[in-house]
């Protein structure tokens, strides 16, 4: 344990420089593979860890940059087969790199970019989901179909028609398909379809039928426990897992046994989610999540109860399983994320690659969960994470609250570098998830529909004021920031109040009619559900614009704008400086004219942090009102 002399000092560059994730696990009979950033490009590369090797983790072909760019977030970018590994490479190009040697053949050459790989080993291909015209923006562009990809590069398309595609699913012995589908303008988390299909011995698939849920309901992650089809469903409230019978002709939903009402999975952004995972015995691995963290809960054999396992980790995700183990991507809030190898008769779980000290030499502040005291009518009140300043004093420390991005996304209680920085440089940090935040059921998740702009920057004050009120924050040092949508968030909670001593936008959106014409297809109708469609609700627009309200921002505001941002485009930012310089205010920029939306280079996210700490410790001594919004 350090001492309060042993402390050390992070420096912006020291909490960049280590931080390695990991994503997109496999496991297979050849082994392990999952992808692994290179801290100081961002770059994804393939790593295997092989069954017989006793632990140690090899890159896989090194030349290769891994990513799917499908609905912009991509996922699924990789699918192990016995022989070989399908992959989507950085150029959107799905190559097949070899076990034995690592050789990388390209099977694609076309515009478009796949995800959601699956492999059908029965007729030596993969199944994708493949978007056309990848390069352009508007709602009439990024067409996808559901393909299968032969070795020999032939393309087939297996299904079109529906707008969007999530990851297949195939039955244990390869003769049976099924997928999700959704149409604009509707996000994967509001309204989406099953279906399934026979796949013939042609390797096409005949009697297509929509297997509808009980009522509406946002369906994600198939998957097949031999022949037995499984959904996550949130039709009675909760992401949960149902069994779906598909032989019949009016489908039949059962809910799994030992399934609490909690969220079993969170908001499919990407392709290839995977929170829970068939084992042998008709047994399951479930994440569920609780108080928005989650747990690890194996099912017992026969009719035993669950039993919650790792519970050292406070986040699971890609659940897969192979030889008789399970695996996961397990994260916790002290180090980094671990491949975990869990034994399902004992629940012995144990780190067979990754999960490093997070951070050597430093001590970490962990999290602390809040939350806010309900509201009037309110049936569950927002919550968040509160993490100390590591140098403790006698008053109460300066409170950086972070709106998390989506905005239908969530917080967790992971480690984060970032928030780790600040802690060492004596700020609290509280990161926030408002209603509107996937984790806590449909109802909390859906509330924010049209609301955007409005019960968001409502639960950030609220979380604030609790925090001041419980003596964990300094009423007159509270800062605002956030990224993306959290951005919007943060420049919306300075609209008419000075509640706030300085706010931050990382990329944040400025201009929410202007996104609405040029954001990509995937999120082109997301915008009339947060705030309505414009024709009937102008006024809220312009009200929830902050462009067009820079007249009422007093409170210092800094920007962090990348150049090569195709979600929110440049011409935001520019666009909301120059609006609050003709005013006679005087907002700061930093540009990243190599980086998109996200920071991917460690120098430009070491730039950020201290360009963030400058502006901040400026501002930091100067007295605010505490007037509540």
């Amino acid at each position: 344990m350090l001492g309060p002399s042993d402390i050390r000092v992070l420096s912006a560059s020291e909490a960049c420089e280590g931080y390695i994730q990991r994503t997109n696990l496999i496991a297979c009979e050849a082994g392990l593979f999952w992808l692994q950033n290179e801290p100081h490009t961002g770059i994804n590369r393939l790593w295997h860890l092989p069954h017989r090797n006793n632990g140690t983790a090899q890159l896989h072909n090194a030349g290769l940059s891994i990513r799917s760019q499908v609905n912009g977030y991509g996922g699924g970018a990789i699918a192990a087969s016995l022989t070989g590994t399908f992959v989507v490479s950085a150029c959107q190009r799905i190559h097949f790199v070899r076990h034995d040697d690592g050789h990388s053949q390209a099977l694609t050459d076309d515009t478009a970019a796949f995800g959601g790989l699956v492999v059908d080993p029965l007729r030596d291909r993969v199944l994708a989901v493949r978007e056309s015209d990848n390069a352009e923006r508007g709602p009439v562009q990024g067409q996808q179909e559901l393909v299968a990809v032969a070795l020999t590069g032939e393309i087939e398309v297996l299904h079109c028609g529906e707008d969007f595609y999530s990851a297949p699913a195939l039955s244990a012995d390869g003769r049976r398909l099924a997928w999700v589908s959704w149409q604009l303008p509707d996000m994967p988390w509001l309204r989406t379809r099953l279906w399934t299909a026979n796949i013939g011995s042609d390797g096409k698939l005949t009697d297509c039928q929509v297997r509808d849920a009980p009522q509406e309901a946002s369906i994600q992650q198939p998957v097949f426990a031999g022949q037995t089809l499984w959904v996550m469903s949130d039709h009675e409230g909760w992401w949960q897992p149902w069994q779906v019978d598909h032989q019949m002709v009016s489908s039949c939903w059962i809910l799994g046994e030992h399934v609490l009402p909690l969220d079993h999975g969170n908001a499919p952004w990407q392709l290839g989610e995977s929170h829970y995972c068939p084992l042998p015995g008709a047994r399951w691995a479930r994440v569920c999540y609780r108080n928005g963290t989650g747990e690890l809960w194996l099912s017992e054999r026969g009719a035993g109860g669950c039993v919650r396992v790792a519970s050292s980790f406070s986040d699971f995700r890609c659940l897969c399983a192979a030889g008789g183990f399970l695996y996961a991507i397990a994260k916790s809030p002290s180090r980094l994320d671990a491949v975990l190898r869990i034994d399902p008769e004992t629940g012995h779980a144990c780190v067979v690659a990754g999960g490093e000290e997070a951070l050597p030499g430093c001590r970490i502040s962990l999290p602390r969960a809040f939350r806010v005291p309900l509201g009037h009518n309110e049936a569950q009140p927002p919550q968040g994470f509160y993490y100390s300043p590591i140098t403790r004093s006698a008053s109460a420390p300066p409170l950086i609250l972070i709106a998390h991005g989506g905005p239908t996304s969530a917080a967790y209680p992971v480690f984060n570098p970032q928030v780790q920085y600040w802690c060492q440089q004596g700020f609290a940090v509280a990161e926030v998830n408002y209603r509107g935040s996937s984790g806590f059921g449909r109802n909390f998740r859906l509330s924010l529909a049209g609301r955007w702009g409005k019960i968001d920057v409502q639960d950030m004050a609220r979380a604030a004021d609790h925090l001041v009120v419980s003596g964990l924050a300094n009423g007159q040092q509270v800062f605002i920031q956030g990224r993306s949508s959290g951005g919007y968030t943060a420049l919306m909670a300075l609209v008419g109040s000075s509640r706030y001593t300085a706010g931050a936008s990382i990329y944040g959106v400025t201009d929410p009619l202007q996104l609405r014409r040029m954001t990509h297809r995937f999120e082109s109708g997301y915008l009339d559900w947060l705030l309505g469609e414009p024709e009937r609700y102008f006024q809220r627009w312009v009200a929830r614009t902050p462009s067009l309200q820079a007249t009422a921002i007093s409170t210092p505001v800094i920007f962090f704008q990348g150049g090569q941002d195709r979600v929110v485009v440049p011409e935001q930012t520019r666009e909301m400086i120059g609006a609050m310089k003709q005013l006679g205010q005087t907002p700061e920029l930093l540009w990243f004219e190599s980086e998109g939306h996200g920071f991917l280079q460690q120098k430009n996210q070491v730039r950020m942090l201290e360009g963030l700490h400058g502006f901040y410790k400026k501002h930091s001594l100067k007295p605010v009102n505490p007037q509540k919004t």
